[in-house]
This record gives C-alpha cells, sequence and structure tokens, in this order.
C-alpha cells in the first residue's frame, strides 16, 4: 500500500508539472480536474514452456524374437511443441544405431522430410565422478533436434552396426522416449535486450549463407569492460585482458529459474575453452534464439535431468553471444560439456551442426571475443597451450595430465564428432585473433 501511494503522489505531481500555460482544451482539465496519466502498457506475460514424454514401441513388421531392434511412434496430432530429441533409462547405456524424425508444421500442415538426431551425446555430461553424475536423475539421451512448432511427429529407432547397448544384450537401451519441447515465450518487457532478429522476409535460414547474415554489436567500452573483475578482488598483472563483449543474460532469454537446481557448483579456475556444436540443426533464425535455448535448457534439465543447460556460452550464426549455465558470467563455473575435462574449463557451444555445413565468421568472432575476455580474466593466453587432468573417457584414463590447445574443439578431450570438422577447421583463426583481442 505504502509504494502505491508513494507511486501515486509521484504521478500526480509529475502531471501537475507538465500542465500547459495554455488554457485547456480538454473538458476535464477546464473544470480543475488533472488529466490522468495513460498506463505504461504492460509487458506481455512469460508463457511457460511443456515436455510432453511418449515412450516408444516397437515398429510394426519387427518380428525379431526378444528385444525389439527398431521402435517408433506416429502420433499426428499432439501439442505444439519445437524442438525433440528421444531418452532412456541408463546413462551408461550407449545407443548403437539411427534415430530418425519427422515433423508436421503448425503453420500450414506440411509435414517434413525424415531428418536425422544425433545419437552420440554422452560425451556432452557431467563428469563421472561428480555429484552431478551421480545425483540418480540423470538418463541417457540423443542431441536435441530444432524442428520449428510442429504438432505431429513421427520418429524410428533402429539398432545398427556391431555394437549393443549394455542391458542384457538388448539391441536398443531400455525405457526409449520422445522428447516434445515446447519452449514456452519469455516476457516482451519493453527494451528487453535480446538476439538481433533478421528480417522475417529474408530466405528459408537452412538454405542461407551464414555469411550474408549482419554482425551483431558486440564489445563493450574498454575502460568498464572489466569492472566487475576488481569488485572480486583479482589484481591484474598485464592488461591482456580483451574487453567485455555483450552477452545476452539468461534473463534476456527468458530462463525459468525454477527448473534448475538451486546453488552452484565451481572449479578453482579457467585454463582451457572446449568449443561444441549443439548439433541441433541449422534451420533457425537468429530471432529464435531464445526459444531455442530455453529448449535445448529445458531438454538437459528435465528430459536428460542435468542441473542447468550444460554449457557455459551458447553463439548463434549472427555472432550474438549468450550465457548458458548460471553462477556467474565471471566466474568458473564447472559446466557438464566435456566428458572428463569439465574442471577448469569453460564449454561454449554454437548453435547449429557443422559436420557438412561451415560456421558463418561471425559465429568464428564471436568465439573469438568471447575467448579473449573470459580467459584474459584468469590470465590465460588463448592462443598457447595448458595441462588438464582427465576425469575419464574413451581418450585419457582418469588421471593423466594431457596438454591441449587452450581454445580446444570437443574432439580434442574425447572421441567424438563434436564441434563438426568444418568448425573445428576454425578454431585455429579464433585462436589468433583472441590473442590479438587481448593485445598480444
Amino acid at each position: 500500500m505504502r509504494g502505491y501511494l508513494s507511486s501515486s503522489v509521484g504521478v500526480v505531481c509529475a502531471t501537475v508539472l507538465a500542465l500547459p500555460l495554455t488554457l485547456p482544451t480538454n473538458p476535464a482539465s477546464a473544470l480543475g480536474r488533472p488529466a490522468e496519466a495513460r498506463p505504461a502498457a504492460p509487458a506481455a506475460p512469460a508463457v511457460p514452456g511443456a515436455t510432453q514424454s511418449l515412450p516408444l514401441t516397437p515398429r510394426p513388421g519387427d518380428r525379431t524374437l526378444g528385444p525389439a531392434a527398431e521402435q517408433g511412434l506416429y502420433r499426428p496430432d499432439v501439442r505444439h511443441f519445437s524442438l525433440v530429441g528421444v531418452i532412456w533409462d541408463n546413462p551408461d547405456t550407449e545407443l548403437y544405431g539411427r534415430v530418425e524424425v519427422r515433423t508436421r508444421a503448425a503453420r500450414d500442415g506440411r509435414w517434413s522430410g525424415w531428418q536425422d538426431v544425433e545419437t552420440h551425446n554422452h560425451e556432452h555430461a557431467a563428469d563421472p565422478d561428480s555429484a552431478e553424475r551421480a545425483s540418480g536423475r540423470v538418463r541417457g539421451s540423443t542431441a536435441p533436434l530444432w524442428v520449428g512448432d510442429s504438432n505431429g511427429v513421427e520418429v524410428r529407432v533402429r539398432a545398427e552396426g556391431t555394437g549393443r547397448a549394455l542391458d542384457a544384450g538388448a539391441p536398443l537401451p531400455s525405457g526409449l522416449r520422445l522428447e516434445l519441447v515446447d519452449p514456452g515465450a519469455a516476457p516482451a518487457a519493453p527494451g528487453r535486450q535480446g538476439a538481433r532478429a533478421l528480417d522475417p522476409a529474408e530466405p528459408d535460414p537452412s538454405t542461407e549463407s551464414p555469411e550474408s547474415e549482419p554482425e551483431s554489436e558486440q564489445e563493450s567500452e574498454p575502460g568498464t569492460a572489466n569492472a566487475d573483475l576488481a569488485q572480486r578482488g583479482v589484481k591484474q598483472v598485464k592488461p591482456f585482458i580483451g574487453a567485455r563483449p555483450k552477452i545476452i543474460t539468461r534473463r534476456d532469454w527468458g530462463a525459468d529459474e525454477t527448473l534448475r537446481e538451486r546453488g552452484f557448483v565451481y572449479t578453482k579456475t579457467v585454463k582451457a575453452a572446449f568449443v561444441h556444436h549443439t548439433a541441433s540443426g541449422n534451420k533457425y533464425w537468429c530471432s529464435q534464439v531464445p526459444s531455442v535455448i530455453r529448449g535445448i535448457y529445458r531438454y538437459h534439465v528435465l528430459s536428460s535431468g542435468w542441473r542447468d543447460i550444460g554449457y557455459n556460452f551458447l553463439v548463434d550464426r549472427c555472432g550474438n553471444i549468450y550465457e548458458g549455465r548460471a553462477g556467474g558470467m565471471t566466474k568458473p563455473v564447472r559446466g557438464a560439456h566435456t566428458l572428463g575435462f569439465n574442471t577448469n574449463s569453460m564449454g561454449i557451444a554454437v548453435i547449429g551442426t557443422f559436420t557438412n555445413s561451415k560456421p558463418s565468421q561471425n559465429a568464428v568472432k564471436a568465439i573469438a571475443r568471447l575467448t579473449a575476455w573470459k580467459l584474459g580474466l584468469y590470465g590465460v593466453n588463448p592462443n598457447g597451450k595448458t595441462y588438464l587432468t582427465s576425469g575419464g573417457g574413451n581418450l585419457y584414463r582418469k588421471g593423466k595430465n594431457v596438454r591441449l590447445n587452450v581454445i580446444s574443439g570437443h574432439r580434442d578431450g574425447f572421441a567424438t564428432e563434436c564441434p563438426g570438422r568444418l568448425l573445428y577447421g576454425q578454431l585455429g583463426t579464433a585462436r589468433k585473433t583472441a590473442a590479438k583481442y587481448q593485445g598480444r
């Protein structure tokens, strides 16, 4: 009530001071009554997201004895969703096979062609002995795939190759489920910062050349870029710290903070940056990226069972940078991005799939700007080498001291395709550019 009275008095005072010197033409004002101030238009409320979790069943025609080698689902009429993925019970079980989906667009009812979902995703995870990994909530999962606003889906999962799931020799993991994620909508507060949007009249992003997209503003003023560093009491010995780039915060991309675990987990320092691709496909507008990230966040937490989104930062094809895992952008927040090397490192994910598609130069420059600043806070040369101790993986045994590039690809710490060969091939440029941004 006190706040209401204070604000009401302020409105009345401001209105009186703003009265014109000429005779009023407004009838109410002519009678000596002050005109009422028009209330500001309320911000559009946030629309909570949702996840539909649907169990897969053996495909018709699968007559194999014992566990089925192919499972699937056809649901032509479901609630709206924009991102899909497949999960299963045991996170230690790998899916040796192929996952394909096709979806029906909500806007016109047309079905897409079959799209592959990246199945090898267990290497994007918390370290084996971490509390996050041992929580009992973690499940096996594919990478998420962004499909846009859809209301129908068909999925097929087929065992392939010589590998077998660990569940009693079954060809596929047990408990396969299709996750349909609706990312919801963030509150549209007036003046809210966000990713630079592309003109909807531009060509379909699936066929557009990434280099043709505009580069967003990134850098802040050098004099104030690292004020938060001084507040933390960190002494700057040398000025090899790049300007802090513009970073779209969790609040700005609409993170629902009730989804993640409370509290934060930190490591001692940041010695390296691992670059990833989300493997979520390239069919998105930059104006859609907040929705894409909300979908990935919901999938990581509610479907995969992680404490928060796995990456520390994300980058889109327009060069916009987004805050990832909560805990403070200047701090050494432990992520769940590079199995075995989440300690004393950070994970940067470029949104898209770059096995056969080239990343935009804007995205590569954003990696350079981000690492020049964040690694600079910890006195690290982005074009140098460092040592990290492996927490265990398929390349290095637990406890091995491994020499790595400070800016490494995920595949440098784990045998994986990530971050895609065409993005991996750009990391040398990112290292040199980041060092230049640091003034080296």
